[in-house]
């Protein structure tokens, strides 16, 4: 499986939660020494949590 490619919109890069998630409701990321849980709702929306 190949990482999801970022699109470049100005400045900014974006990703598609589909991507990240790759069919699962859940996915973890880490930035510098936290993990972090982006997490998927029933109803569609994301939380992101410590």
């Amino acid at each position: 499986m190949s990482s999801p490619t970022p699109q470049v919109e100005g400045a900014e890069r974006v990703h598609r939660a589909e991507d990240i998630l790759s069919g699962a409701t859940t996915a973890k990321i880490v930035l510098g020494n936290q993990t972090y849980t982006l997490r998927l709702t029933r109803a569609g929306k994301l939380i992101l949590t410590k």
